[in-house]
C-alpha cells in the first residue's frame, strides 16, 4: 500500500524536479501537490530563514490536509547584495504584493537582480542557491535537510532549462549556467538535488517504520 505524500507546491518546474529525483520511491509513495487541494489556505512564509519557512509550510499544509507534507524553501543568496534576494527570491520584484504568472515574475525578478548588480564587477558577484527541505506529519516535523550550490551572477541569460534565476546563475566549475544543464545532471548537483539526496535515506527509514 502506498503512503500518500503532499508536495507543498503549485510550481510545475519544482514538482517535476522533485518527482524525478525521488522516482526511486515511486512504488512506496502516492504523490500529491497543492493543486489537488484547492481549498487549502495559503501558509504565510514569514520566517526569517529558509529553514523556518520550509518547516512552517510543511506543518501548515500537513495539518490542513492530514497528509505527510514535503515542503522546501529555496532561493538565491548574492553576497554583493547582502544576501538578497534570499527568502524573497520568488517574489523579489513583486509590486504591491501582486502575483504575476510565474514566467513573467521570473523575468521581472531577473531584471531587478541585474539592475541592482549593474555596477558590480563580475568577480564580485559570488552567489549561491540554497534549499532547505522539511517533511512533516500533522503532528510534528519528521526530517529537515539542506543543500547549496556555489556560483556567480552573469549579465546575459544563458540556457532554457530550469526556471527562476537559473539562466543567470553561472557555475564556474562546469562552465555553464544551471539553465544549460540537462535535467539529470542538474538534479545531481543542484541545491535542491543535494537536499533531496540527503532526504532519501531518511525518508526510506521513516516509511519503513510505519509498515
Amino acid at each position: 500500500m502506498k503512503h500518500k505524500l503532499l508536495v507543498a507546491t503549485t510550481n510545475p518546474g519544482k514538482m517535476a524536479e522533485l518527482s524525478a529525483m525521488l522516482s526511486g520511491l515511486a512504488e512506496q509513495i502516492e504523490w500529491h501537490n497543492l493543486k489537488d487541494f484547492p481549498h487549502t489556505a495559503e501558509v504565510e512564509e514569514d520566517g526569517a530563514t529558509f529553514a523556518e519557512n520550509a518547516a512552517k509550510k510543511a506543518l501548515g499544509y500537513a495539518r490542513q490536509t492530514g497528509l505527510w507534507t514535503l515542503a522546501d524553501d529555496s532561493g538565491l543568496v548574492v553576497d554583493a547584495l547582502d544576501g538578497q534576494p534570499g527568502i524573497h527570491s520568488a517574489r523579489f520584484a513583486a509590486e504591491n504584493g501582486g502575483t504575476l504568472p510565474r514566467h513573467q515574475q521570473d523575468l521581472k525578478n531577473n531584471q531587478k537582480l541585474l539592475s541592482l548588480l549593474k555596477d558590480i564587477p563580475q568577480d564580485k558577484r559570488s552567489a549561491r542557491f540554497v534549499c532547505c527541505m522539511c517533511l512533516a506529519s500533522p503532528q510534528e516535523i519528521l526530517i529537515q535537510t539542506e543543500g547549496k550550490i556555489e556560483g556567480q551572477i552573469i549579465d546575459t541569460p544563458q540556457g532554457s532549462n530550469g526556471f527562476g534565476y537559473d539562466p543567470l546563475f553561472f557555475v564556474p566549475a562546469l562552465g555553464k549556467t544551471t539553465a544549460q544543464l540537462d535535467s539529470s545532471h542538474k538534479n545531481t548537483i543542484s541545491h535542491r538535488g543535494q537536499a533531496v539526496e540527503k532526504l532519501k535515506p531518511l525518508l526510506q527509514r521513516v516509511l519503513g517504520q510505519i509498515r
